[in-house]
């Protein structure tokens, strides 16, 4: 085997371990979604093959009827690939950085079984026989390749084996509060959250009508869903019963710049305003507005309790829950009861920040931020689908609505109970400090500060949460 054979090689492992590091594991995130477990199974059968061909061609020579079984591992390897590219196309959308991935490791592939394949013939052109043949630091590097793909391989059948255990909730019964059938206008409904509203609502009989400002994302909401980009296109006569605002930029996909900050405030104050504008000139108006918000607006506060009566402490997620909430008031003076929602941290596996918790902690990574002692008020998501639901059905219900469950926890506990629950420890504690210098006011307000939030309205109402306690939470998703 030549140099420039195994250069090739080399080149396909370093961008195959960035596919599967990148991609697979941080940012598509496969082992945490059970839509992908046929995908896992591909890539754990691939990469099973992939360590049995590094072994081999590392540290023999086969002749005869054995070369050709190398030949048929290889053809082998395209019919999974050609059925990996097939399922990721029907199960996911890929981002482009790793169509581009894959489509350098097609080519790369190909030209190594332009080099490969002379060898092997010439192999297998000769009497049956098995050589051990040493090739130095190549013989090392191909055991310690082999070692790593046959790891991957077991890591994608467990966490193939995993998802078959995970249950999801019908979505169709976490809205049975809603009584008949009416019809919801849904903006953000390609997130995390209205993603899942939009599937209960639709799924419970309701008349879903999805805003949404990038039609590739429609695929992600299930029929039947009426689509729209602009409010403008809908005209004066069109009935909507109920109103649910969760548009707005992510606050926690990069650094608070300016111009971050600029744009996650205008996101928000832009879209709530171009709703009151359509609640104006609607001939029938809805009998509410479900507007987000977040626990943010009550600032940062040491062990204080804090219900929707307490006030708030200056910080810009203060003021920008502020600013959202006061661009969703003048729909009150339109006659339409306002609800703004103060979400706390939303719990699943499919999207918010846990997500980004599951890679680290799964590898005995994970463990508090800075002093651990911050308080994290969460809700786990079917949770606040139902008290949206429930929200929307209660006509006395108006103005601030604290959406986080009963019990919040500090981070430490957070941590704990997540490594707990993943069966992994949770030690490695990451200083403040180092956030600081890196995330600014983000890591100051997001992940170092906290609020002790209670759901006084929510819970004085009658509201029944399923998950009052973190371990039921964890136990429901994970």
């Amino acid at each position: 085997m030549t140099p420039l054979l195994w250069t090739l090689i080399a080149i396909q492992i370093v961008m195959g371990v960035f596919d599967t590091f990148y991609h697979h594991e941080f940012t598509e995130r496969l082992a945490w979604r059970p839509s992908q477990r046929f995908e896992l199974k591909l890539h754990g059968i691939r990469n099973m093959l992939y360590a049995l061909l590094f072994l081999l061609l590392g540290w023999l020579e086969v002749y005869g009827l054995l070369a050709l079984l190398i030949v048929a591992v290889l053809v082998a390897e395209i019919v999974i690939t050609l059925m990996d590219f097939v399922e990721e196309d029907l199960s996911r959308k890929l981002p482009p950085s790793e169509r581009i991935n894959h489509t350098l490791l097609a080519i790369n592939y190909g030209a190594i079984l332009v080099l490969l394949l002379p060898v092997l013939i010439d192999w297998a052109m000769q009497p049956f026989g098995v050589t051990v043949v040493y090739q130095g630091l190549l013989s090392v590097a191909a055991t310690a390749c082999a070692v790593g793909a046959a790891l991957c391989g077991i890591r994608d059948f467990a966490a193939m084996r995993r998802l078959g255990r995970m249950k999801s909730v019908p979505a169709h019964g976490l809205v049975d509060k809603i009584p008949g059938r009416k019809t919801v206008l849904i903006t953000g409904a390609t997130g995390f959250i209205g993603s899942r509203l939009a599937a209960s609502l639709s799924g419970a009989g309701h008349h879903v009508i999805a805003v949404i400002r990038n039609p590739a994302k429609a695929e992600m909401l299930p029929p039947p869903v009426t689509l729209i980009t602009s409010l403008d296109q809908l005209v004066s006569d069109t009935h909507i019963d109920a109103i649910v605002n969760l548009a707005g930029e992510p606050i926690g996909n990069g650094l608070w710049t300016e111009a971050k900050r600029a744009k996650i405030i205008n996101s928000r104050i832009d879209m709530t305003g171009e709703i009151v504008k359509l609640i104006a000139r609607l001939d029938h108006k809805p009998d509410v507005l479900v507007s987000g918000s977040a626990i943010g607006w009550y600032g940062l506060w040491a062990d204080q309790v804090l219900t929707e009566s307490a006030k708030s402490h200056a910080c810009f997620s203060h003021e920008l829950c502020a600013a959202w909430e006061k661009a969703a008031r003048p729909a009150e003076e339109l006659g339409v009861r306002v609800v703004c929602l103060r979400i706390g941290l939303v719990l699943g596996t499919e999207g918010g920040f846990i997500t980004r918790m599951l890679t680290p902690f799964e590898f005995g990574l994970g463990g508090p931020l800075g002093t651990g002692r911050q308080w994290m008020s969460w809700i786990e998501r079917d949770d606040l689908i139902r008290l949206i639901a429930y929200v929307v059905a209660t006509p006395d219900l108006a103005g601030p609505v604290n959406a986080t469950a009963p019990i919040p926890v500090t981070n430490a506990k957070f941590t704990e109970e997540l490594g707990r629950r993943l069966h992994r420890p949770a030690v490695f504690r990451i200083p403040g400090g180092l956030l600081r210098r890196i995330g600014g006011g983000l890591a100051d307000e997001l992940l170092l500060g906290g609020q002790r939030v209670l759901p006084n309205k929510a819970l004085s109402r009658g509201f029944v949460f399923r998950h009052e306690t973190l371990r039921s939470a964890f136990e429901a998703i994970l």
